[in-house]
């Protein structure tokens, strides 16, 4: 099970997560890593896309704490009902909202954590963050480093 943040723009009109540019960098990802994609239930911790106008655009805003408490009683009954054997929490959004607000994944990030919902529990950067990165070279070295992540997801999958 992978969690993400909160729907984006293309995400909110399709009424599915990951189907706009993170969720093809997500699909690169998993492939390079060897999680089929049908493997794995994706969701977010908020339901909605919390956004404002610009011109004609619809600019992502993060969720505040109000959005996240509003949302958690779906994010756990998506969780009771999936039973995931692996938990991977995508940016720290994700990761502060179930593991606590002082969670940093700058510092844990890749790391399996103790945590009751799941045997495996890892925090990682959103795929979002790989596609605002300044430069290719840092995008590049990004997407390694995520791909790593879930290649010890799917190492832990297999134990």
């Amino acid at each position: 099970m992978l969690i993400g943040e909160q729907p984006g723009d293309r995400e909110d009109l399709a009424g599915r997560p990951f189907v706009g540019p993170a969720g093809a960098l997500l699909d690169r990802a998993l492939a390079e890593a060897g999680i089929p994609r049908d493997d794995v239930y994706l969701t977010n911790v908020v339901k909605h896309f919390n956004w404002e106008a610009r011109g004609k655009r619809r600019i992502h805003r993060k969720p505040n704490l109000s959005h996240i408490r509003a949302c958690r009683p779906w994010l756990d009954a998506e969780i009771n009902l999936v039973k995931p054997e692996v938990l991977v929490l995508l940016g720290a959004t994700a990761a502060q909202s179930l593991l606590g607000r002082d969670f940093k994944v700058t510092q844990h990030r890749g790391e399996f954590v103790d945590f009751p919902l799941a045997p495996f529990v890892m925090a990682t950067v959103h795929p979002s963050s790989i596609l605002r990165a300044r430069d290719s070279a840092i995008r590049h070295a990004e997407l390694e480093a995520f791909v790593r992540d879930l290649q010890a997801v799917a190492k832990a999958l297999r134990r």
